[in-house]
């Protein structure tokens, strides 16, 4: 797994003799149906704003009076959510957003700032329409105090906001608001949600030398032909946080207990709950030989070249020998770059972030090992950018055929894809659901089949 793939020969890359491509980079292979897109049934973006919404657009680039400035948290999807949906906010309220402000994290000290990771001009000019957005308050405000408000409950709807925050303006203009993360409500006027999926899909582009650095690896990975992404969540807090086994040794499994005992403030997980119990509620990330599994269940081939994104798994290179033995073409960043590329990023976090977030959303197939927020925003960009191929693991009906041991692999592969028929097909519809998020499910407020429909 060390060198990048301009050093590594072909047949270490699997690619067979005289094995020819589609244009579109797919094996041209009759017996094999894994690469194979689906058509997601004609849907296409379509961002038809309301006459409403159009003449309020007029207002909105007048405004000089209300300035919203925010603080977002956390790693790098969790900040594009917030960021997202301070957009939404600026809008609700009339308000010139000013550019957000990325909190220091602590876990991993890192310190860019938002033009460092994002296209800030790209961001300001998309959505010059929809909310003014500016880099700093006017000379005029800048000494001002603003009104800080942290208050914001889970499900906030446009009519909280308004009413709560309009009246929490200082005398100058100014309102501040830090965790709001994955507050603001889901089920938004059909305006707003097109302004989400506005925000998240097209005006929220990474730095044009980030957006360089993913690509490059992106066109590795692929020029030996497709190539599957994997995000995997094995990293020891993770396994900490859901209170999970990893099905690794007693070792690594006391390794865990011990942090889970030091810092209980850790698990988010129910704690009535065995790990078992949770396990068998879907509640727990794949580790790596169920990942093998579902995927050779799948028809992914042997010679699949693979990327895996994700930190350092618990247990390094033993907690991934399942996955090399059956697939022994898997690379993650590091090995597929250049000598020194990613220099310039080893301190930022999040620009490491973006950069598995790129090769992902390049890959012909995706698959997330746990959900979480990187999974949820790859898949609703790869339906929104051509419903590219993603593997949704139905992890509550599928493990207990991963635990009967009577089954033959030819049944248990049976079992396997009919369940995970409907995920690798159409597109799955929001509305069908309460609460989902129109950035994870971008159909239908976001993505129309007409055939003439138009962004």
């Amino acid at each position: 797994m060390d060198g990048s793939l301009d050093r590594i020969s072909k047949s270490e890359l699997g690619l067979k003799k005289n094995e020819t491509f589609g244009g579109n980079g797919h094996v041209l292979d009759d017996k094999n149906e894994f690469w194979k897109q689906p058509d997601g049934l004609g849907y296409k973006p379509c961002l038809d704003f309301s006459i409403e919404y159009m003449r309020e657009n007029k207002k909105i680039a007048r405004e000089r009076r209300k300035y919203l400035m925010v603080v977002v948290s956390g790693g790098l999807n969790q900040q594009k959510n917030q960021i997202v949906d301070a957009v939404v906010i600026a809008r609700i309220l009339g308000a010139v957003l000013v550019v957000p402000i990325l909190q220091i994290n602590l876990i991993w000290g890192d310190e860019s700032e938002f033009s460092d990771i994002f296209d800030l001009e790209e961001f300001k000019s998309v959505l010059a329409n929809d909310v003014k957005i500016v880099s700093m308050l006017p000379a005029g405000k800048l000494m001002t105090r603003p009104s800080e408000d942290g208050s914001m409950p889970f499900h906030a709807s446009p009519q909280w906001i308004r009413s709560h925050y309009l009246k929490r303006f200082n005398k100058e203009g100014v309102l501040l608001l830090r965790r709001f993360d994955s507050r603001l409500s889901k089920d938004l006027p059909s305006d707003l949600q097109k302004l989400r999926c506005k925000a998240a899909f097209e005006a929220l582009k990474f730095a044009p030398r980030v957006m360089e650095m993913g690509k490059k690896l992106a066109e590795r990975m692929r020029s030996k032909g497709p190539y599957i992404a994997l995000h995997l969540r094995l990293e020891k807090d993770v396994w900490v946080r859901t209170g999970c086994l990893s099905g690794l040794s007693s070792k690594y499994e006391e390794i865990v207990n011990i942090e889970r005992i030091k810092r209980p403030e850790l698990l988010t997980a129910k704690s009535s709950m065995t790990s078992n119990e949770r396990k068998l509620a879907g509640l727990c990330p794949l580790n790596a030989k169920e990942v093998t599994r579902l995927l050779r269940a799948l028809g992914a081939p042997r010679d699949a070249r693979i990327y895996w994104a994700g930190g350092e798994p618990l247990g390094g290179k033993e907690a991934l020998r399942p996955l090399t033995s059956e697939f022994p073409h898997l690379y993650n960043k590091h090995d597929i770059a250049l000598p020194l590329e990613l220099k310039p990023f080893a301190k930022r976090a999040s620009i490491m972030a973006a950069i598995d977030y790129i090769v992902c959303k390049e890959s012909d197939v995706f698959m997330a090992s746990h959900g979480g927020n990187m999974g949820h925003a790859i898949q609703g960009h790869r339906a929104y950018g051509g419903h590219k191929k993603i593997i949704t693991p139905n992890k509550r009906h599928m493990l207990p055929y991963f635990l009967n041991t009577s089954m033959t692999e030819t049944e248990f592969t049976k079992m396997i894809k009919k369940l995970h028929r409907q995920s690798l097909g159409q597109p799955e519809l929001r509305i069908s659901k309460a609460g989902r998020d129109v950035t994870k499910y971008p159909v239908p407020e976001c993505m129309c089949n007409q055939s003439n429909s138009t962004i």
